[in-house]
């Protein structure tokens, strides 16, 4: 098991939520704050493969561009060891799919409040360029409250840029998917809408609407055939409400909502009763009834070019001979039936559904099948995070047509190898890792300590060396840090104590800047922590309180930076009475990643302003309340 765990010194491991086909998600805790998150693992197998790591990152990269209350939101991204992890936020509550299948069918009130926001949520990722794709129930979650999340942007593609893997052309889950999806043509944020009309048909209903034996008729039906009316499952739903499903299940991507907004608003519409005369579907035509040929009179030609008529020709036929075929029609007929429905009725007796296993108890899994009339084949194998008995994968997925009879097979873990805790003791910590991780040791968390020893040499371990040890479970190294004191700073600019710390080995935390009636004080270092003489670990970052002039009325400002190599220089001014005023600049070093608190205050009070240059460029503008 992976529980306990702790990745970036930060998020610890507290319990297993669940798997997908390419990831483990836990919920943790944040030891800074104290608020469950969500850490989404890669596979430990997939880490050599190129296709899922690139629709690990592109999840990575999708969601860095997105914030939204209706969206499962990026908190962090990292790599422990051998494993790469997503930080998310954390949504306690049930997915749509499960919500379903509890429920039967949602009400149309219900369905359209979903669906509004899941288009919300949409309409935000297609402003920033990038298109979901995978669109469907188990994709969406609902919290305790009701707050609707949309998850897993691992398929989602960036409008304008590169289609990425071979195999990425026809993606998504085939019940969800567009007809353009379907065929691997382009897709683009149309797409995005048919799958949510396949969402909200299925809340309506309770179930999706097109249906088949394999993947490929079930594609097929989206490419081809109409979705059965929404009156035949759930006749109680208003017309203007089937018009909107039903245009954003158009098979012509032109034909459809152009825009989620556009969608959305139609569905707030059709919720207070109006229908939009351009929504109201055609009715199918319908075929005349078949009528036996009659027949027609033959037409002769003279020898002078003109044509006669004659009466068509009728064969007599005795009555006996007319009766006795007419019995072998009736027979034929009765026959034809009694086969047709015994072959019906066998291929209704004989049809299953695979049930969705992963992630239960073998004992659990084994008696679902048994239900649907399945055989049970099971493989056992050790596995690093899953604990003894639960079911890892199954052939086929979930949801596939089978019959009875058939062989539902599954991979069951038999939990971690046991291993002994070797001996890191004098090592280097580099060595330590790569002994570690030879031996299948991969979660390793390094505390530094003040110490006389080389830095970087390993002077305690837990586990202790020969102890039993699970492979999952955390190591934790305690490493000498080196040693140097912090140098006195007060009272120096701030460029000036930067240039002492470097001296010392050490490096600038984030600044705490406070505002000061003494103009002297302006600019210079006020305060320090760690305090002047205390022996500090090489690089430990001291935190530094700049002076700044005070004003009247205050506010202050957040500042987060992104990533960079290098050292960037800040300036954050705030416009007041038409003038723009500095109100702080300086250099933040390039490997700072805490949230700036910049005070600001003015001769004016109320909203102000705020604009935020890095490296000369404006990077952010803000407005700041001022009191």
């Amino acid at each position: 098991m992976m529980k306990g765990m702790i990745f970036a010194e930060r998020y610890k491991l507290e319990d297993f939520i669940g798997q997908g086909g390419m990831s483990l998600v836990y919920r943790a805790v944040d030891i800074r704050t104290g608020h469950s998150v969500a850490v989404k693992i890669l596979k430990s197998e997939f880490n050599s493969d190129k296709e899922f790591l690139e629709r690990f990152q592109r999840e990575a990269q999708a969601a860095s561009l997105m914030s939204h209350h209706n969206l499962v939101n990026l908190l962090d991204v990292g790599v422990e060891g051998e494993y790469r992890y997503l930080v998310l936020e954390y949504v306690n509550g049930n997915t749509l799919k499960d919500i379903i299948r509890q429920k039967g069918r949602l009400s149309h009130t219900t369905a359209i409040d979903v669906a509004v926001r899941i288009l919300s949520a949409l309409q935000h990722a297609h402003d920033n360029g990038i298109i979901h794709r995978d669109i469907k129930p188990q994709n969406v979650l609902i919290d305790a409250n009701g707050h609707v999340k949309v998850a897993d942007f691992g398929i989602a593609r960036m409008t304008g840029g590169a289609t990425i893997g071979k195999k990425d052309t026809v993606v998504g889950s085939v019940h969800y998917s567009s007809p353009e999806q379907a065929t691997g043509s382009v897709v683009e944020a149309t797409s995005d809408l048919y799958s949510t009309g396949v969402v909200m048909y299925e809340m309506l209903t309770g179930r999706v609407p097109f249906v088949g034996d394999t993947p490929v008729a079930v594609a097929m039906q989206h490419i081809q055939e109409p979705p059965p009316p929404i009156s035949t499952f759930a006749p109680e739903t208003p017309p203007p409400v089937m018009a909107v499903v039903m245009k954003a299940l158009e098979k012509d991507p032109a034909r459809r909502f152009q825009s989620a907004r556009e969608m959305a608003e139609a569905l707030k519409r059709a919720k207070e009763g109006y229908m939009d005369p351009n929504l109201v579907q055609p009715e199918p035509m319908r075929r005349p009834p078949s009528t036996p040929p009659q027949p027609q009179p033959i037409r002769e030609v003279s020898p002078h070019g003109s044509t006669t008529r004659r009466a068509p020709v009728r064969r007599k036929t005795s009555r006996k001979a007319s009766l006795v075929l007419s019995l072998i029609a009736a027979v034929l007929v009765l026959a034809s039936l009694t086969v047709g429905i015994v072959f019906v009725v066998r291929q209704v007796g004989s049809s299953a559904m695979a049930p969705d296993v992963v992630g239960m108890m073998a004992e659990d899994g084994q008696e679902m099948a048994e239900r649907e009339g399945l055989m049970w084949q099971q493989t056992d194998i050790n596995h690093d995070s899953l604990p003894a008995g639960t079911i890892i994968s199954q052939i086929p997925e979930a949801d596939t047509p089978m019959r009875k009879g058939d062989s539902l097979l599954v991979t069951v873990s038999l939990g971690p190898a046991n291993s002994a805790m070797p001996d890191m003791y004098g090592l280097a910590y580099e060595d330590a890792v790569q002994r570690l991780n030879t031996r299948g040791f991969g979660s390793i968390v390094a505390v530094k300590t003040v110490s006389t020893s080389p830095a970087g040499t390993v002077l305690s371990q837990l586990p202790l060396a020969g102890d039993p040890f699970t492979v999952g479970q955390t190591v934790e190294l305690t490493i000498s840090g080196g040693s140097t004191m912090v140098p006195e700073l007060t009272g120096r600019t701030r460029e000036e104590a930067a240039a002492l710390l470097a001296e010392s080995s050490l490096t600038e935390a984030a600044p705490v800047f406070v505002e000061t009636s003494d103009p002297t004080q302006v600019g210079l270092v006020l305060a320090q922590t760690p305090v002047s003489g205390t022996m500090a670990v090489v690089g430990a970052p001291v935190t530094l309180s700049i002076g700044i002039e005070s004003q009247p009325y205050q506010g202050e400002v957040a500042v987060s930076l992104p990533d960079a190599d290098h050292e960037r220089r800040v300036r954050i001014t705030l416009m007041a009475d038409g003038e723009e005023k500095v109100e702080y600049e300086g250099t933040v070093a390039a490997d700072m990643q805490s949230v700036m608190l910049v005070p600001i205050s003015s001769n004016t009070e109320g909203e102000q302003t705020c604009r935020i240059y890095v490296d000369g460029e404006l990077f952010s503008e803000e407005v700041v309340l001022l009191y």
